[in-house]
């Protein structure tokens, strides 16, 4: 298969557009052709295509820190000489003058398939303020790792962050070029907006769902995403940020374990299957032990739960990875009743909120693991209707 990137590069009529304009790249490390060659050297390298401005998102065009609220510095590319800057630094919003230094902005991300990860933002960010100073946007398309399965509840209004764009699931099952279509008629904006399309891409059919296995190789769009294993799991594993839990960062395995030195893993799995057995199908879990040399719990032995998604068990269709970690903080509230789960500190720039609201954007998930009698059935009937919602909604946008 063909991915945006790939296509721009190959066909003229497809390049031809910005023959004469000045253009931009907002791009990461993952941002590379088929044969690895990152999209800053292919796209400096063709005729058709005067690159006067970079822009890297969160962790940096290099791709090279690691937490959140770590700030990334414009700088000038070594190689090519054009500024780079940085939407995670001083601004996570473009810059008026930095919009002035070119005409079309080719967005290249890959993309993680959940709201919470901020290229999502970070592309309508960059939609608006295209709509303000009247600059074009083009999407070079790349696939949605975690397919198009769709899980959780809807952002609420009011709890819009950096890492909540607007209301949409944790899990939307969209690419980014589709991401940039619902944004624009969303909110109205107008704005020059192209997509260049993948050629090829089958969410629905193994064994990848949504990643081309054995035909592209994966590259980290972020420091702790290895693997495809985490890009299915992550929709879940992603709200330990907001807990005390470790979420396995520090270890080989980021995003697809959790665990803690005062905890029961083989306990926590067993309450899961006794609480909420369906929501545990597509995966498989085992209780294992890790030592995080760095983040939460350095350095101290923890018992952990790794949810397993690459054997041949594995239900593309029944995984619900927002429900497995829903049903992990259920579990350890039941079995440690005062277990201080939730961290408190800002989070993503959100003040004076829990950072598990803000990444559920809301405290419905909160409220449901605090509440002594709550039922898996209850949860369900909180977010079956946003994700019904949320599959209409998306239906005009979809591309493939």
């Amino acid at each position: 298969m063909n991915f945006g990137l790939d296509r721009l590069l190959s066909d003229p009529e497809l390049s031809a557009p910005l023959k004469g304009r000045r253009v931009a790249l907002l791009a990461h490390p993952a941002s590379v052709t088929a044969d690895l060659t990152h999209g800053v050297d292919a796209l400096a390298g063709h005729p058709d295509i005067t690159l006067t401005a970079l822009f890297g998102p969160q962790h940096g065009m290099k791709g090279d820190l690691q937490d959140n609220m770590v700030e990334s510095p414009d700088y000038r590319d070594p190689v090519h000489g054009v500024p780079v800057f940085s939407l995670y630094g001083e601004v996570r919003r473009p810059k008026d003058e930095w919009m002035e230094t070119f005409d079309v902005i080719l967005i290249d991300l890959q993309d993680l398939g959940c709201r919470i990860y901020t290229y999502v933002t970070t592309l309508l960010y960059v939609l608006e303020a295209a709509q303000k100073h009247g600059k074009s946007v083009w999407v070079l398309d790349r696939p949605n790792p975690a397919g198009r399965p769709v899980e959780g509840l809807t952002l609420l209004s009011g709890w819009e962050s950096f890492v909540g764009a607007g209301p949409m699931p944790m899990r939307h099952g969209l690419t980014m070029g589709e991401l940039g279509r619902w944004f624009i008629d969303h909110f109205r904006l107008d704005v020059d907006y192209r997509v260049i399309t993948m050629e090829g891409w089958e969410p629905e059919t193994g064994p990848g769902y949504g990643w081309p296995l054995g035909q592209r190789s994966w590259v980290n769009p972020s420091p702790n995403a290895p693997n495809l294993s985490m890009a299915r799991a992550y929709a879940g594993t992603v709200m330990l940020e907001g807990a005390t839990l470790s979420e396995g960062r520090g270890t080989t395995r980021p995003l697809e374990l959790f665990g803690a030195p005062d905890i029961d893993a083989r306990a926590v799995i067993e309450e899961m299957r006794a609480f909420a057995p369906d929501w545990l199908k597509g995966c498989m879990l085992r209780d294992m032990w890790f030592e995080p040399t760095f983040h939460k719990h350095v350095g101290k032995l923890c018992s952990g739960v790794q949810i397993h998604v690459d054997d041949p068990t594995y239900d593309h269709a029944a995984f619900r990875p927002w429900r497995v970690q829903a049903l992990g903080f259920k579990a350890v509230r039941r079995l440690y009743p005062d277990y201080d789960l939730w961290r408190d500190f800002p989070y993503e720039y959100a003040f004076g909120k829990l950072p598990i609201d803000v990444i559920n954007g809301g405290p419905g998930l909160r409220e449901w693991v605090d509440a002594p009698g709550s039922t898996a059935d209850e949860l369900d009937a909180l977010a079956l209707p946003d994700e019904k919602a949320w599959q209409e909604a998306r239906k005009p946008h979809l591309l493939y």
